[in-house]
């Protein structure tokens, strides 16, 4: 497996944002929230490219974005 240092850089921004979710969902006990910052921290270790990278991400961000906009 080669290290593209774009790719590697890249991954730290999904790593964070789901560390910050992950944390806030356990306090406040939201599951939305919970879930989809487990997901954004697991994620970037299978995405194989940066396009993959950033598409498996919005895509996570806009069903967390769509859960919590039904109500969850």
């Amino acid at each position: 497996m080669t290290f593209d240092s774009t790719w590697l850089m890249l991954s730290l921004v999904p790593s964070g944002i789901g560390f910050v979710l992950f944390t806030y969902g356990r306090k406040q006990q939201r599951w939305p929230q919970l879930a989809g910052g487990l997901l954004l921290m697991v994620y970037p270790y299978f995405a194989p490219t940066v396009t993959s990278l950033i598409a498996t991400g919005g895509a996570i961000g806009f069903l967390l974005w769509y859960a919590v906009h039904l109500g969850w």
